[in-house]
């Protein structure tokens, strides 16, 4: 019975590095598809967006905006530099829901109305922006976990010194 729990609870210890592998998948790749959308639709279409939020040098803001979501997600997908790179993904964050989100409430699914042409919905609130801000705060305090990155530049280790 000892042999069968001791394996159990050694497969459980793996188990448990590998939690934050969800959590950097949906935020990764969140990030990652709302920068995309915003180079797809063109920068400057985010930038008119902005100019109409008076968010200050709207150009500059919409191009900070889609770069921290496309690098900043693909850090967290594979794991690498998570500390670093949650710092400006939580600013946009926060700039989304005092700008944007925070006069539609909490709710980030507001169902409006259900026609034959399906359902419509209204503006989003907060609530999404508030999850994302939570796994990337999980991700920092708990670490990136299995098959991140940044174990691999830990093992590595600094190059050895001459002396």
């Amino acid at each position: 019975m000892h042999a069968i729990s001791a394996r159990y609870f050694g497969r459980m210890s793996s188990l448990r590095q590998a939690w934050p592998i969800p959590l950097r998948l949906i935020v990764g790749y969140g990030f990652m598809e709302h920068g995309y959308a915003k180079l797809a639709r063109g920068p400057e279409s985010f930038a008119n967006i902005l100019h109409a939020l008076n968010v200050p040098v709207p150009s500059l803001a919409a191009w900070t905006t889609i770069l921290v979501e496309l690098f900043g997600g693909f850090a967290v997908l594979v794991g690498a530099f998570i500390p670093f790179a949650s710092v400006p993904m939580a600013i946009v964050l926060l700039i989304a829901i005092f700008t944007v989100h925070l006069p539609n409430g909490f709710s980030s699914i507001k169902l409006e109305a259900v026609t034959s042409a399906g359902a419509h919905f209204g503006q989003p609130g907060y609530e999404t922006s508030l999850l994302y801000l939570a796994a990337l705060v999980a991700l920092v305090l708990g670490g990136a976990g299995s098959l991140a990155l940044d174990r691999f530049f830990a093992a590595a280790g600094p190059p050895p010194r001459d002396r």
